[in-house]
C-alpha cells in the first residue's frame, strides 16, 4: 500500500471525525437549551400553581362568606362535564355507525 493511499484513508478518517464532533457540538448545545427549557417551565408551572392555591384559598373565603357550597358546584360542573363528554362520544359512535352502514 503506498503513502497516497495511507494519505487518503487518514484524511477521510479525519474528515469523518470532525463531522462526528461537529454533530456532538450541535447535540450538546440542543441538551443544554432543552435544559434551560426545562427549568423555565418548572420555574413557570410552580408560579402558576402557587397563584391557583392562593386563588383557591381566596374563592373559598369569598364563597364562605356568600353561603355557597364549592364542593356541590364542582360535583355538579364534573357530572355536566361528563354528561357532554358521554354525548359527544355517542354522537361520535353514531357517525361512525353511520359511515360503516354507507359502506356496506
Amino acid at each position: 500500500m503506498g503513502f497516497g493511499d495511507t494519505a487518503k484513508k487518514i484524511q477521510t478518517l479525519a474528515d469523518k471525525a470532525e463531522r462526528t464532533y461537529q454533530k456532538i457540538n450541535e447535540l450538546r448545545a440542543e441538551v443544554e437549551e432543552t435544559q434551560t427549557t426545562v427549568l423555565d417551565t418548572s420555574e413557570r408551572v410552580q408560579r402558576l400553581e402557587n397563584e391557583m392555591a392562593e386563588q383557591r384559598a381566596v374563592l373559598d373565603a369569598v364563597a364562605r362568606e356568600v353561603g355557597v357550597d364549592l364542593e356541590s358546584v364542582s360535583t355538579e360542573a364534573h357530572i355536566a362535564e361528563a354528561e357532554r363528554v358521554a354525548a359527544e362520544n355517542a354522537a361520535g359512535d353514531d357517525a361512525d355507525s353511520a359511515e360503516g352502514d354507507d359502506a356496506a
